[in-house]
């Protein structure tokens, strides 16, 4: 392994500004961080873009100071701390990150060696940067929050998800298939996210620009038991009411205002909340749980059962390559992950 140098590329943000503005994302030179003593420093090789990236962009002013995005990684160990007992330097890895420390848009990253997996050998650096994030949120989800179980075949009953064709919608529609026996229907709006959603495993499509309600029941005419909301909970809320059969379950990421809850009661319907940084900001006693589950998707994928969700590749990590990743986001037109590759 060469020396590690002092200083490294980074694409930082110094004010919230909208993303067209040539300020909102800029290239600089930052020291190397130094690892801690479960840390491991490791030399990134390919970055993915998530809806968390623009969203702390536009709320959290830094102020004036550099502060790194980024929450996806793949890269090889370069250093570990005196503590470290999992990897090696030489390792290849891929992990999420912690939403309290700088992010991954840098050439070098400290992550906690407890919520990190080795890399699927099978895949490059770019195709496993696409999967820690949305593998953590969706496996949490499903086999945490609404309590089913991995390989639980003869586990019947129907899953709706919502923006199947989403990063965090094709991973649920990708492990729901591979890990159990539900029916997946997934929501998309266009002939292309519908053909991805239909190829990282949902059965049945429906359009979320329409009413959902009776196109569900189409579909299950009996109503679902569960449903895995990425987006729109506030306004599928009612729906959703409606369609989750008595003592079913939904999980719900996005961020959204107050609603009623009290829709839910008649029938016994538990709602979730999964927010995978969670366990690294509470530094809960389960932390190294994210990096069983990483190790877990990382088999999947060598085995053929899961694939990456890698769509577009934008080019170098840079601020303008980084910029129209957080444009196309913020669009919410994006179908699977975006990545960069290299500095």
């Amino acid at each position: 392994m060469s020396r590690i140098p002092q200083t490294m590329p980074a694409v930082a943000y110094r004010k919230s500004l909208p993303v067209d503005a040539a300020e909102s994302l800029v290239d600089t030179e930052l020291p190397v961080p130094q690892p801690g003593p479960r840390d491991l420093l490791v030399q990134v090789e390919a970055v993915a873009v998530n809806p968390v990236d623009y969203k702390v962009r536009q709320n959290n002013d830094p102020g004036g100071e550099s502060k790194v995005l980024g929450w996806d990684a793949a890269g090889t160990v370069v250093a570990v701390g005196a503590e470290v007992s999992s990897f090696r330097v030489g390792d290849e890895v891929f992990y999420a990150g912690a939403i309290d420390r700088p992010g991954t848009n840098s050439r070098f990253h400290t992550v906690d060696e407890r919520i990190v997996g080795h890399k699927p050998a099978s895949l490059s650096f770019t195709e496993a940067a696409a999967l820690p994030l949305t593998s953590l949120t969706a496996w949490e989800g499903l086999f945490e929050h609404l309590g089913l179980h991995t390989g639980a075949l003869r586990q019947s009953g129907t899953l709706l998800v919502t923006a199947a064709a989403g990063g965090v919608g094709a991973m649920v529609a990708q492990l729901a298939r591979a890990l159990t026996s539900l029916t997946v229907i997934g929501t998309a709006s266009r002939p292309e996210t519908a053909d991805f959603a239909r190829r990282m495993g949902a059965t049945h499509i429906v359009n979320h620009r329409k009413p959902l309600a009776p196109q569900v029941r189409e579909a299950a005419p009996n109503g679902v038991d569960y449903v895995f909301g990425t987006t729109a909970t506030e306004q599928n809320l009612a729906a959703y009411a409606d369609l989750v059969r008595p003592f079913g379950q939904i999980v719900a990421i996005d961020d959204f205002g107050p609603v009623e809850i009290g829709l839910l009661k008649s029938k016994s319907i538990a709602f979730h909340w999964e927010f995978m940084f969670t366990r690294s900001l509470h530094r809960t006693g389960d932390l190294a749980e994210q990096g069983r589950i990483l190790e877990q998707i990382s088999r999947l994928v060598d085995a053929g059962i899961l694939t990456t969700t890698a769509t577009t590749d934008l080019g170098t990590v840079n601020a303008e390559h980084l910029r129209e990743a957080h444009r196309v986001l913020e669009s919410g037109k994006a179908i699977g992950k975006i990545t960069l590759t290299g500095f």
